[in-house]
Parts: structure tokens; sequence; C-alpha cells
């Protein structure tokens, strides 16, 4: 079997992108046996993150697509529950881009849910030793229009493929003055590596509580 995990490349004047690095270290360590796992870097730009996204799509003709995104100021790798049709950006993306109020795709549904199995993700991360929980907001940047993208393109054009988006904490050297929690990218990797194989292995998710409050 085949996965697909995409990173984005440092934004808003960042050095780094843990997501980039974490995903490159799970396709280095190929740990999920029976799996290929690929991993892929999007630009942190609109528009041409999902058109990069799909091209990985038929290159690599993946079961799973799971991508992955910078979450600063969480303490823990939050799998997301839905994404949608909005992009309205507080910064510029990497092109200078600041699209306000307007759709992903025009004329799309309001909302996709991931059709990975969110809770079975999650804890799958947590027996793995790593702080994990549901979370049912990607933002409105180019985090949640890349996963709108992903689940519109499987709905539209792969049927086959299940898919679904990851968000991980900073890395420690981009918090050095302890402003904001951090995570070390191997743990995140090790996350990943547990999400990506119960997205593999499980197709109906665990009845567990995951919800919010507010």
């Amino acid at each position: 079997m085949r996965a697909l995990l995409t990173g984005f490349e440092p934004f808003d004047g960042a050095a780094v992108n843990p997501s980039w690095e974490a995903v490159q270290l799970v396709e280095r360590e190929q740990a999920v046996q029976q799996l290929v796992v690929h991993s892929v870097l999007l630009p942190c730009v609109f528009g041409e993150a999902t058109w990069r996204l799909r091209e990985a799509i038929v290159e690599h003709e993946p079961e799973v697509v799971i991508c992955v995104g910078q979450a600063g100021g969480r303490e823990a790798v939050t799998v997301e529950r839905i994404a949608i049709n909005l992009d309205d950006a507080r910064i510029p993306d990497n092109a200078g881009e600041q699209p306000i109020d307007q759709p992903v795709v025009p004329g799309g549904p309001a909302a996709y849910f991931s059709t990975l199995p969110v809770k079975a993700c999650v804890a799958a991360a947590r027996k793995a030793g790593v702080p994990a929980s549901v979370s049912h907001s990607a933002g409105t940047f180019v985090c949640n229009h890349v996963f709108y993208g992903l689940m519109h393109l499987i709905a539209t054009e792969f049927p086959e493929v299940r898919g679904g988006f990851v968000h991980v904490p900073y890395a420690p050297e981009q918090v050095l003055d302890h402003a904001a929690p951090s995570m070390p990218v191997p743990l995140v990797a090790e996350a990943l590596t547990a999400i990506v194989t119960a997205a593999v292995l499980l197709h109906d998710d665990l009845r567990l509580v995951g919800g919010a409050i507010h």
C-alpha cells in the first residue's frame, strides 16, 4: 500500500516548518510494514498548494493522503475533523496573496469531513506516547485551504483515496524564548507514523469522546 504525506515550506518569516521536517523523517524511516510512504513539500501559497497536491496524488497513486501543517501555539498533535470552504488570511501567503472571505472552491460544499478514522488516529498517537487530540478547526489559512482542497479532490476525482489533515506544534528551535509550546520533530514523526498506521489499517472510527465545549 502507498501513503502520501505532505508538509509545508516555512512561512511568515520562519526558517523551518516542523510539518515538512517530520514527514521527511517518516518517509526516511519507513517504519510501517507493507506500506510505502512518500513525502511531498507544498508551497505555503493559496491555489498553488492544491495544484501541487493533485500532481502528487496522480504521481504516487496513494490509498491514504495525510496533509500536515504547523499550528503554532498548540501543545499537541491535532488530527483535524472538518475543512471549511473559506479562505480568510490573517497574514499574506508566501506569494504575497491575502484572500479575505473567499471560497476555496467556488460553488463547493460548505464543508467536508475527514475520511480518516480521526479518533482512532488520535488514540494511536497517544498510545505511542505523544500528546494528541481531535481538532474541529483547521483555521482559515493555507492549511485549511489544502485540507478542503484535498477533500474536494477526493469527492470529485479520487473517490478511492482516503484523506485528512494533521496539525503539529512548533519545533523547539522556533520558540527558544519559551513563549509558546513546542514538540521535538522526532516525537512528531512518531505520532505521524502511528497516525498513518491507524489510517491504513482502520476504516471505522473508535467511539470515544473527542468533542469540545467551545
